[in-house]
């Protein structure tokens, strides 16, 4: 088997490709330790040390190391973990239990107008089918969190989280293309 290895555009992240499906759908981001302990993969990612963020993609794993880390010793570290866990064929995750659920805050989730319907819907379908592949593509993923009053909210994972082109991404990318597609939309902004 044989892993390769992508730069993103956040330098302090890296995709890792192990050439087959890591996650059926969706996405999975871990931000710490404790987020990671679902996953035996993750939580080997981050008792490395230097990992302070992993995502699971369709078909890729970004990794991101905190500051000062260096990349020249930490990624065969990566690629080794990732060779035994897909040559093995071990679990993507522990097997879930009622202690694994979580339902996120009310802060996390800007909600949506329900006479916003039509708008929210058009937003959620331009996101999925022209800017997920987008941000997939350099290793991360981005989440809706909602829409009021012409703002559109939206939490930046992955290889997109702390990058430092994520708001150029978020105002010169997204935003452009959501106002352009809805006129309703005035504004896109980091959750």
């Amino acid at each position: 088997m044989f892993i390769e290895t992508e730069t993103t555009p956040n330098p302090s992240t890296l995709k890792f490709l192990p050439g087959q499906e890591v996650m059926y759908a969706g996405t999975r981001d871990f931000r710490d330790e404790e987020d990671a302990a679902a996953s035996p993969l993750a939580s080997a990612l981050f008792d490395l040390g230097d990992v302070t963020g992993v995502l699971f993609g369709r078909e890729f794993v970004s990794v991101t190391a905190g500051p000062g880390a260096d990349w020249s010793a930490l990624k065969p570290q990566v690629v080794s973990i990732l060779l035994d866990h897909f040559i093995t064929g071990a679990p993507l995750f522990h097997a879930p239990s009622a202690s694994g659920i979580v339902v996120p805050a009310e802060a996390e989730d800007y909600g949506d107008d329900p006479a916003d319907a039509d708008v929210v819907a058009q937003i959620k379908e331009l996101i999925e089918t022209r800017v997920r592949p987008a941000v997939a593509n350099d290793g991360g993923d981005i989440v809706y969190r909602g829409f009021r009053e012409g703002v559109v909210y939206l939490a930046m994972q992955g290889a997109c989280s702390g990058c430092p082109s994520s708001t150029a991404t978020l105002k010169n990318g997204i935003e452009t293309l959501l106002k352009h597609y809805v006129p309703e939309v005035t504004e896109v902004r980091a959750a």
